[in-house]
Order: structure tokens, then sequence, then C-alpha cells
């Protein structure tokens, strides 16, 4: 048994195979995601049915398992306001950069072949796609027995 709260194998697998700069892509429910992933990412799907995992949760999971640079998160046009779902995601990564991208951009990024992971959940929010870049583990925090 693993002493670390992200138990999922294949998720495991691909975070440990990835390195500084590698981006995550956390998809809501309405991702293309048979289009809009980079060729070399594996895609885990955590969508059992629509609501029931959401990118928040996952999100919360990995910011205990790996260490995060900087973000980018796919915006509505300019003149509708923040999703909630923006709003949440920076709070959680503070004080990491979240950049906003619109969708076709935020589509272009995540195609681009430094995206290691996509897990596609059930998240039913609109815009509550999220693309991290993975950072570099701080010195001191490894712990030895």
């Amino acid at each position: 048994m693993l002493l670390t709260d992200l138990l999922h194998p294949e998720i495991l697998r691909s975070l440990a195979g990835a390195g500084h700069g590698a981006r995550v892509l956390l998809a809501d429910g309405h991702y293309p995601a048979s289009t809009a992933v980079g060729e070399r990412a594996r895609t885990v799907h955590l969508n059992l049915a629509p609501g029931l995992l959401d990118v928040t949760t996952v999100l919360q999971v990995l910011l205990r398992a790996v260490p995060v640079e900087s973000a980018q998160v796919m915006v509505p046009p300019e003149d509708e306001p923040e999703p909630p779902a923006v709003t949440e995601y920076r709070s959680l990564l503070a004080p990491a950069p979240v950049q906003p991208l619109g969708r076709f951009e935020f589509y272009d990024t995540a195609r681009s072949p430094d995206l290691a992971l996509a897990i596609v959940t059930a998240d039913i929010r609109t815009y509550a796609n999220l693309l991290l870049t993975i950072g570099v583990r701080a010195e001191g925090t490894l712990r030895t027995r």
C-alpha cells in the first residue's frame, strides 16, 4: 500500500514519468478529449457519471502529489464574467500564476507535445478545464526514514 492520497495506477505512472515543464490537463465533462489532447499524452477517464467527480477534487489530490509551477485556464469571451471554477482554481493554486486562455488557444496548448497526462472528469461546470505545468520539488521536502 502506498503512503499517499493518490492511488490511481495510470495517473501515478504518468506523473512518475513526467518531469519539470511537463503538463497535465484536467478536463471537464464537456472537453473534446478525443481531438484536443497531445498525441503523446496518456488519457485517463474518470468520468463515470455526470458530476460524480469534478476537476477541483482531482486538483486537490494532485496538489499533494506534484509541485505546480503554473497553470492555464480556459475562459469565455472577454465580455463574459470569469467562471466560478476559474476563481476556485486561482485560490487553490496561489501563489502559482494562472494564465487565462480562450477556448481555441487552450485546445491548441493542450495538443502540445509536452502534455504528459490528460484526466477526463465528469465535471459539468462550463469552462472548468485546467492545464497544470509541473514544477520542481523544493529542497528539504524529501522525507527519509
